[in-house]
């Protein structure tokens, strides 16, 4: 069910990429309700730092963002993973992307998942938990 869902994730550490101030608030009431720990990235230049001075369980990359978007942010950060011997981060595109090709083009970039926007909170959950359960395992 979705409540045994949102109660395995508690205590995950997220990376939310977003650059759009409304998204982020919607993001953050989710993860905050979800009782996920959050750190929020503006761009992907953001994210990169952030992501080499903190552990997360999981990143949710914004694709469209001015100065680096979700694509080249993700390859830097799994070079970066490669770089330095960390076990992979898994990595979901939110993108308001839905063109045929698009979820293609986001897993071939190396991201794990993929969601829409407008986001669906019972998808949101559904990914989550199903990327969160396999870090775990």
């Amino acid at each position: 069910t979705l409540v045994q869902d949102i109660q395995t994730l508690k205590g995950s550490s997220i990376l939310l990429t977003e650059d759009n101030k409304t998204n982020q608030q919607f993001m953050s009431i989710l993860l905050k309700k979800y009782g996920l720990t959050f750190d929020i990235a503006v761009d992907g230049l953001d994210a990169i730092e952030l992501f080499k001075t903190n552990e997360y369980d999981l990143i949710l990359m914004d694709e469209n963002m001015p100065n680096m978007n979700g694509i080249e942010a993700t390859k830097k950060i799994i070079k970066l993973e490669k770089e330095l011997n960390l076990p992979h981060t898994p990595i979901i595109a939110v993108t308001a992307n839905a063109l045929k090709g698009d979820r293609e083009r986001f897993i071939s970039a190396g991201m794990d998942e993929y969601l829409t926007k407008p986001l669906s909170k019972k998808k949101l959950v559904e990914i989550l938990t199903k990327v969160l359960d396999i870090k775990n395992d």
